[in-house]
């Protein structure tokens, strides 16, 4: 199962200044590539004991600021933000033998950024941030289904949903960001941003 990856060297003189551009450019390339989703990234967090946990979910949105996804509140990724707001975040991209790992700090967005996302978002999506208590038992499939179909008698499509109120934005301000380029022999580029105050400074890895 062990595969030689074939791509071009990823130098320190073709960087962008900044770590926010380069995920930009990376990203598009990734897109242009058809990568299948390419905004998945696995999320880690950890309880305040150190406990750890993972999950894919979709970013929707990056810039200067930092990586934005959405979730309820209530969730165990939010409750463990709560308690520990030290993240990781991972993008996979296999298919053009790339990764890009972001360490850093999560935090709320505001609650306008929140709304204006969520009025963006299908009918369907929004009615289904109301019938999931995300990560909480629930007795069943039907369960789940009966809270769907009443939201949907409640808020027909066409009807403003109403944003719900332990359900918004989480986002990732970054410390580190590493760039990942396989290479044959297990000789990967790996160039890592690191953030010193207001500025960044690069440093290569070892593979």
């Amino acid at each position: 199962m062990r595969k030689q990856y074939r791509s071009e060297i990823l130098g320190e003189d073709g960087l962008a200044a900044d770590p926010m551009e380069q995920f930009a450019l990376w990203f598009r390339q990734a897109a242009n590539a058809h990568v299948f989703e390419p905004n998945a990234m696995v999320v880690s967090t950890a309880t305040a004991d150190g406990r750890p946990s993972s999950r894919t979910v979709l970013l929707k949105q990056f810039d200067h600021r930092g990586f934005v996804f959405f979730t309820n509140y209530g969730s165990r990724k939010a409750r463990e933000i709560a308690e520990n707001p030290h993240v990781a975040l991972l993008f996979p991209w296999h298919s053009i033998a790339r990764q890009v790992v972001v360490r850093g700090t999560a935090a709320r967005t505001g609650r306008d950024e929140t709304a204006a996302y969520f009025r963006s978002r299908p009918h369907g999506s929004q009615l289904g941030a109301w019938a999931s208590e995300q990560s909480r038992v629930i007795a069943s499939r039907a369960e789940l289904d009966r809270r769907y179909a009443e939201l949907a008698e409640r808020y027909p499509e066409g009807e403003q949903v109403p944003v719900p109120p332990e359900w918004g934005g989480l986002r990732v301000v970054p410390h580190e960001v590493e760039f990942w380029q396989g290479h044959e022999n297990r000789l990967h580029d790996r160039l890592r941003y690191v953030r010193d105050d207001d500025a960044w400074r690069v440093e290569r890895l070892c593979p």
